[in-house]
Formats: C-alpha cells, structure tokens, sequence
C-alpha cells in the first residue's frame, strides 16, 4: 500500500494549500460567469460532452446525491471513530448528512416548482400547446415545456463539491493518529475516491456551464449551492445545538503521544 499512502499524502498536502482551501469556493462563480460567457459568444466547439446522453452525466451526474452519500457516509463514520467512539457525537456528525439532503431535496423540488409555475408547453419553439399544464404531462405527450429552468446541476455539483471538502477534512490530521491496519486502509480508499468524484464533479460543472442553460439559471443553482454550504458549515455548525464541524483536533491517542 506505499503508492496509496504516497497518493493520499499527496491530496492532503494539496488540500493544504491556503489559496486553494479558502477560494475554492469561488472557483464554482468564476467557472459559471466565464463558461457562460464562452457559451453564449459560441466560442466553445461541439464535443462528446455538449450532450446530455454523455456517460458521466446519465451515470453519475443525474445519481450524484447518491454517489456522494454512498461514499461519505463510510468515510465519517471511520474517520470520526478515530477521535471519539460516543454514540452521541459519531450520530451527530451523521447528521450532518441528514442536513444536507434535506437542502438538496428543499432546493430541487423549489426548482422543479418554480419552472412548473412560469412555464408553458410547446410543440416547438413558437407552437403553444394549451392542453397540457405541467412538465410531467408536457414532456410524455413528446412535446417540449419552456419555464423558468435553474440549473439543478451547477446547485447538486457545486453543494456535494463543497460538502466533501468539509467531511473529508479531517484526513489531514489522521495521517498520523494511530489506527488498524484494515481500518487506514479502508479509510485510505475512501479518500482518494472522494476526491476522484471531487474532481469529476468539477470538471462536470465546467461543461454544464460551458453548454447548458442560460447564465442566470446557472448563476442561481450555483448560488443556492454556495449558501447551504455556507449556512450550514459557516454560520449553523458553529453553535452548539447543531450536527457540529468535523473534528479540529488530533485525535486523542496521538495527544498524548506528541
């Protein structure tokens, strides 16, 4: 396991980096407005990744809140358990979880409601077809629905980005906390393929951005994502009546080795 302990060492020496960590989150702004720009002046050529059909959008992208629970989930339990056991506070990290699909499911059902209210269903771009009052019903008659569309994409990748930096963070703290063999391992894998899913999470933001939507539903998706993360991790996680931040703190075996 040397060329995985050399890959983890390597993201979180990366993730150390204080440009990087503090304006990460403006990088997900920057990618909006820029690609937005490019994709309205046509600067932008055609490629497998301008169609929605592409294999990392229909298998991952469309199931992303799954697959950032999927490996999230592993990787607090494990990586909490190494600084307390108590029931209590590995539950509440937990919930953080919790939190945050109750954010993504309040945002995308928001976003679902506000393009059903504000649209209307065509049989192309200019033909009104009155008959049919909602999306649903609108595209299984095969005919298009035209409404107010925030980018429910830029909001679930820029969230579930933001959200696994925040969890993953205490990494940098047990690459030298005592643990089983089985268990850094385990927790090892966890972390590189939380941060491959970072980065393809990413760079599926730059294409959305750079050939979907137009810049003001990208703009707000965007924007709905950064204030959950910062509402939830910036401003609520830091009282006491909250799931709380991931641990600040060495574990306390390696305390008292120190």
């Amino acid at each position: 396991m040397a060329a995985m302990d050399v890959i983890v060492d390597s993201l979180v020496s990366l993730r150390r980096i204080p440009v990087l960590r503090q304006g990460f989150p403006w990088i997900f702004l920057l990618f909006s407005l820029v690609g937005s720009v490019l994709k309205d002046l046509e600067l932008v050529p055609q490629t497998y990744f301008s169609s929605s059909k592409n294999v990392l959008n229909v298998y991952f992208v469309k199931v992303s809140w799954g697959w950032t629970l999927l490996l999230l989930t592993p990787f607090i339990l494990l990586s909490n358990s190494a600084f307390s056991r108590n029931i209590s506070f590995l539950g509440r990290r937990l919930l953080s979880l919790l939190v945050a699909t109750a954010v993504w499911y309040v945002c995308t059902e928001t976003f679902f409601y506000i393009e059903d209210v504000t649209g209307a269903c065509y049989e192309n771009r200019t033909l009104l077809v009155d008959e049919f009052t909602t999306k649903v019903t609108c595209r299984r008659a095969g005919l298009l629905w035209r409404g107010y569309d925030i980018s429910g994409h830029s909001f679930i990748l820029t969230y579930s980005t933001l959200l696994i930096i925040e969890e993953t963070s205490p990494m940098v703290l047990l690459r030298t906390a005592t643990q089983s063999s089985l268990s850094k391992t385990v927790l090892s894998l966890l972390y590189v393929a939380l941060n491959g899913i970072t980065v393809l999470w990413v760079w599926m933001f730059v294409c959305t951005s750079l050939y979907f939507h137009d810049l003001s539903h990208k703009l707000l998706g965007t924007l709905c994502g950064l204030l959950g993360w910062y509402l939830t991790y910036r401003v609520w996680y830091l009282k006491p009546f909250s799931p709380g931040l991931p641990p600040q703190r060495q574990p306390k075996e390696q305390k008292q080795h120190a």
